[in-house]
């Protein structure tokens, strides 16, 4: 990977350079000092125009070469991908996995389009594509888009109001989103030196979260003592860079999960894990493809696909004896000794015994397939 990071490097160092000495900026420089020139002494209109058609000529083939050298470096860059990923990706992909579920790819599509923002691109494309997009849903997102560009700006009143607004549903969620932002505004008050409307403003507002808060508004009553020199103080964390964004991001967490949505886009998702899974997939399809085998089994995938944390939204089990996924149909047991395994396993364990009582696969302990208990994760 250190040859794709130098070759990267390369590109990234060529194409900065054009951006920084313009091209089109120094011919607009050299057209306008020989217009100047001209309207100062009209009379030397053919020679400004001569030295100008060369000097043209002369910045044009200098531009010309530092194009060629960045389109050089593009090719090198481009060609040591292709030979390194000689994957087929073709082999991986499944043809007819949108078969009669065009609307619901389509929805998708301009679902996300509403969710990043990109209002006009949504209803474009819904227009185009005949779909009828919930109005409701798209003011919702307007509304959240709105207060999140009120954050990026560190105004936090209108997430403030609308926290306060739907105070009990977060408090549901157990979401700590009111009190982060009252927590912000007390800090914003402080670093603009206003002491004395940052602990009137804690005490308006941080009673209410006194039970579960305690410490932090302790801490955060504390911090005042040392605000002229917080970075070296026990209270440094308090002002860390990235509280804007993380507030940003649990902000848009919560309103998304109040209308029953993930806080990511389904599409974004289903992109990331499949950039995921690719390699793994291509892999499983070359060596079934080698021994001209095929995987009949179709909610399923034969080999495990790490995934980050991010992109995982339920415990998943797999039972050890069968190696295969619980399902609503095939749960989950827990024998009497504190082992799982999934219903079908213990089943065929019991049949397999005459007297009905079964010795776990784990354990020298024995029990009855009845004792068993189902375990929800």
């Amino acid at each position: 990977m250190e040859a794709f990071v130098k070759d990267y490097d390369k590109v990234i160092k060529k194409q900065r350079t054009l951006e920084t000495n313009d091209p089109l900026d120094r011919l607009i420089n050299i057209v306008n000092e020989a217009k100047d020139k001209i309207r100062a002494d009209p009379s030397s209109v053919s020679a400004s125009l001569s030295a100008l058609g060369k000097t043209i000529k002369t910045v044009s083939s200098g531009i010309s070469e530092e194009h060629k050298e960045l389109q050089s470096a593009l090719s090198k860059y481009s060609k040591a991908i292709d030979k390194k990923f000689t994957g087929d990706m073709i082999a991986a992909i499944n043809p007819h996995a949108f078969d009669n579920k065009e609307n619901i790819l389509r929805n998708t599509i301009a679902m996300h389009f509403i969710r990043q923002g990109n209002f006009e691109i949504g209803d474009t494309f819904a227009r185009e594509a005949g779909l009828t997009l919930p109005e409701s849903m798209r003011h919702k997102f307007m509304e959240m888009f709105e207060i999140v560009e009120a954050l990026k700006a560190n105004n936090l009143e209108p997430a403030l109001e609308w926290s306060t607004r739907h105070r009990h549903e977060l408090e549901k969620r157990s979401s700590v989103l009111e009190f982060k932002l009252h927590r912000q505004r007390y800090l914003q008050l402080l670093e603009a030196n206003i002491k004395e409307d940052a602990i009137a403003y804690a005490k308006q507002n941080f009673g209410y979260f006194g039970t579960r808060h305690t410490q932090e508004i302790m801490r955060l009553m504390g911090c005042i003592l040392f605000f002229d020199r917080i970075k070296s103080s026990p209270y440094a964390d308090l002002i860390a860079p990235n509280a804007n964004a993380d507030i940003q991001h649990m902000f848009t967490r919560d309103f998304c999960s109040l209308i029953g949505l993930s806080c990511e886009s389904p599409l974004y998702v289903s992109v990331t894990v499949g950039t995921q899974a690719m390699p793994t997939i291509i892999k499983m399809a070359s060596i079934m493809k080698a021994k001209k085998t095929e995987w009949s089994q179709q909610s399923e995938l034969p080999v495990e696909i790490n995934l980050t944390d991010d992109t995982k939204f339920h415990s998943i089990f797999a039972c050890p004896v069968s190696k295969e996924q619980a399902t609503d149909e095939n749960p989950p047991m827990m024998m009497a000794c504190g082992h799982v395994i999934c219903k079908e396993s213990l089943l065929k364990l019991s049949r397999s015994v005459p007297n009905g009582r079964l010795k776990c696969p784990y354990c020298p302990a024995e029990s009855m397939s009845s004792q068993a208990k189902n375990v929800y994760f």
